[in-house]
């Protein structure tokens, strides 16, 4: 293994081991508390721009596969974790964990206190930092992280979103036969504005009986408002995405045309902190964010606990009440996590019931989604 020198905009400098690709990286290091599925986070959009600290003490273990993937590669600026596996053990592993952080020019640290790590995210909060296998002088490193944007600054929508429309056929993943399932017959038609969305939202969409066909980001609402009022599409989905939603101008104004449309709609994470911006409200930035696989939401509606998977920084205000109903609430912060409003066919979460990796508690959401549609067409 090479050294890697780690500095943060805090001052801390650190000396650590490096198993991934060898460059020097700047990007916003968070923590996430996950259990498993360190590919599936290594491979989702919401990522891109960031280190993620994995409280997970060991990683590797079990290697790395095509299926597993949330995307066509990985987005995250590195990962760090305290031990690092290279002896893979997993009859559906593929390759090594290295081997997908080299391939996809990804930093690996490791042999780290991913402990005092965390403490100090969640005591000062996210911030970025410099990490390089290069260069081990502390005040050349402090110079780049000065001279770099921060991630607020980034445009990420831009890098990840996909360039082209297509159409999404496969199903969930089925344990039983390790396969991913055919679509079953469809009921609706949706369309998806892809900001970074997962393989396995739109896995979720087409098992819920949806007609599934992704967008990029740049759209013209007028064509989506055409093709709703000639039947040719029955919603629109929001998905996930890196930054920070507040730079998202050009995606706002025409989301603002959506609902004035009444067009039923549905979002997740970023796409639900998009909404709440085009009604008027603005999002704030949380101090270390949301992010793992055991986040507990209450429904508002069943009295239950569902234990969630999380992956934010920026969170809507209190205040959006004044025009819509919180239908879900996070019982760590007690901040919102759900939104059905008041005079339009819309609605969205900040949590990722597609469980991919996490609890599979929070499915039924796309499930509601067709029943909106279908509510709306009656």
């Amino acid at each position: 293994m090479r050294k890697i020198w780690i500095y943060l905009e805090n001052g801390t400098f650190i000396e650590a081991n490096s198993f991934g690709a060898d460059n020097t990286s700047v990007g916003e290091i968070v923590f996430n508390t996950s259990m498993s599925g360190y590919q599936e986070i290594m491979s989702d959009p919401s990522y891109a721009g960031q280190f993620v600290t994995f409280t997970m003490p060991e990683i590797g273990n079990v290697g790395v596969n095509e299926q597993d993937m949330e995307s066509s590669t990985a987005h995250a600026k590195g990962m760090i974790v305290r031990k690092y596996q290279a002896r893979y053990s997993n009859f559906r592993a593929e390759n090594s964990l290295e081997s997908f952080l080299v391939k996809n020019n990804i930093i690996g640290i490791c042999d780290i206190d991913t402990r005092y790590l965390t403490k100090m995210i969640r005591t000062e909060g996210a911030m970025m930092m410099v990490a390089s296998t290069k260069i081990s002088d502390k005040e050349e490193l402090k110079k780049i992280l000065e001279n770099s944007p921060r991630i607020e600054d980034v445009n990420y929508i831009e890098q990840v979103s996909t360039k082209k429309a297509y159409k999404h056929t496969s199903g969930t993943y089925s344990q039983g036969e390790f396969k991913y399932d055919d679509a079953p017959s469809s009921e609706a038609k949706v369309v998806v504005l892809d900001f970074g969305v997962k393989r396995n939202i739109l896995n979720e969409m087409v098992q819920a009986k949806m007609d599934v066909e992704v967008i990029p980001n740049d759209f013209n609402a007028d064509d989506l408002i055409e093709r709703y009022k000639s039947r040719d599409i029955d919603g629109v989905f929001l998905s996930n995405g890196p930054g920070d939603p507040l730079v998202l101008k050009k995606e706002q104004e025409q989301i603002k045309k959506l609902i004035n449309a009444k067009i039923p709609m549905f979002g997740i994470c970023l796409g639900h902190q998009l909404l709440s911006i085009s009604h008027g409200y603005d999002t704030y930035k949380l101090k270390f964010g949301h992010h793992g696989g055991n986040h507990p939401v209450k429904n508002a509606k069943t009295g239950l606990v569902e234990i969630t998977a999380q992956n934010h920084n920026y969170n809507v205000p209190d205040n959006i009440v004044e025009i819509a109903e919180v239908t879900h609430t996070n019982l760590f912060d007690n901040t919102i996590e759900g939104l059905k409003y008041k005079d339009t066919p819309i609605f969205s979460v900040q949590h990722h019931p597609e469980s991919s990796p996490g609890p599979k508690e929070s499915r039924y959401i796309f499930n509601e989604f067709l029943s909106l549609i279908k509510r709306s067409d009656a």
